[in-house]
């Protein structure tokens, strides 16, 4: 049993940045660490509490709940709507909205990966694994991207929506990723797992290049080298780090098992386990389906 508790404290010991947030608890504004960081910032970024908004979803649980369930409704009502109707053609609003997605998965991703950076840097893996997010993820300039990550799960629903207008296929992968990821985000987000400035970090990642490669697909600009099977397996990686993530968590929790660590079983590694687990599963089944399955068939063509 390590006797040791997990306080946080700020990486700069002058403690020179140190902030309080509208709930009461310090932080360390990442801005004022980094004064480069703080010239890039927009206005609005500058302004911006994440904190408020975040007590707002924390009192609404289950508006995730009620937002897949009018999207489950919309898309039986839609696709019954062009059964017998030709499809709508919207290949220009589809490219501005993936360029759209992946210019903002892009800005995530600059915002949050050097916060990553800069927390395994001054904390170790298990500091990092325990502390409370609030304190080193979750409030001031730092905090915006984590939230905006979240509420994005919301308007990526329109993916969906120009899959039924255009008449595709509508695989269960495609649906259960979106239902599932926006409520356990949703709820995520409300427990504040440590973990999850590291899955939102891969998520950017792998969605700045998914959606930019859509887009390019969406104004017929494709190069012939880049395959799709190419962002199935960046998002099997991304599967592959979120299990890899959560067995570490498993293993500092059961075997370790340190005192006053925020991290909990109940709450944060059972979600992440179903999360992940599921989604490597689905992927690598997607995966071998579809490209497996084609390398087969041409080699019985030859």
């Amino acid at each position: 049993m390590d006797d040791q508790m997990y306080q946080w404290h700020p990486s700069d010991p002058s403690g020179k940045c140190v902030r309080t947030n509208v709930a009461g608890v310090q932080y360390e504004e990442f801005s004022c660490l980094y004064p480069w960081i703080e010239k890039t910032l927009t206005p609005f970024e500058k302004t911006y509490d994440p904190v408020p908004v975040r007590d707002w979803m924390r009192e609404r649980p289950f508006l995730a709940v009620w937002v897949v369930l009018f999207y489950g409704v919309a898309i039986i009502a839609g696709r019954r709507y062009f059964a017998n109707r030709p499809a709508w053609n919207m290949r220009k609003t589809l490219a501005l909205w993936n360029f759209s997605l992946s210019l903002f998965s892009f800005w995530g991703l600059c915002r949050l990966l050097p916060v990553l950076i800069h927390n395994y840097m001054f904390y170790s893996w298990r500091e990092n694994f325990c502390y409370d997010p609030e304190s080193n993820v979750g409030s001031g300039t730092a905090g915006i991207s984590p939230q905006f990550f979240v509420l994005s799960k919301i308007p990526e629903l329109v993916d969906t929506f120009f899959i039924v207008v255009h008449k595709k296929p509508l695989i269960f992968l495609h649906w259960y990723h979106h239902i599932s990821v926006l409520l356990f985000c949703w709820q995520g987000y409300i427990m504040n797992p440590p973990t999850a400035i590291i899955f939102a970090v891969m998520n950017y990642a792998v969605h700045a290049i998914m959606y930019f490669y859509y887009f390019l697909m969406a104004v017929h600009l494709k190069p012939k080298w880049l395959n799709a099977k190419w962002i199935t397996i960046a998002q099997i990686a991304q599967m592959v780090g979120g299990v890899s993530v959560t067995m570490f968590g498993s293993y500092l929790l059961f075997i370790e098992k340190p005192a006053g660590c925020f991290m909990t079983v109940q709450y944060h590694l059972v979600p992440n386990f179903i999360m992940y687990g599921s989604y490597l599963y689905l992927f690598v089944l997607f995966f071998l389906g579809r490209y497996q399955v084609g390398v087969k068939r041409s080699k019985k063509t030859d």
